[in-house]
């Protein structure tokens, strides 16, 4: 029962927030840099998600083999590479890695 009040409380203060901006804005226009702060808001989000998955808690247990395969998908995705072809590549090494070692 926890759960689906937790799911409901997280449901209602999302709507809230989503209410909050179009009720206290109207129909003014954001300055110019906050769309581009929200916009980074995301990657930057992402970013912090798959460091913390890489390094574990507290730092403690770094899976190198992740990292292998991460530097290998930023290499394919710089040289051009779909980003599914970059992310199959790098999955593919991962494995790699961990077979190997």
């Amino acid at each position: 029962m926890t759960l689906w009040i937790t799911i409901g409380l997280v449901a209602a203060i999302t709507v809230a927030f989503k209410a909050i901006g179009p009720a206290v804005l109207g129909d003014r226009e954001l300055p110019d840099p906050v769309p581009a702060v929200i916009a980074l808001l995301a990657p930057a989000l992402l970013a912090g998600l798959v460091i913390t998955d890489i390094a574990g808690a507290g730092w403690a247990a770094v899976d190198w083999t992740l990292c292998g395969g991460l530097a290998v998908i930023v290499v394919a995705y710089l040289l051009r590479a779909p980003a599914l072809v970059a992310i199959l590549v790098g999955v593919g090494v991962t494995a790699l890695l961990r077979f190997l070692v």
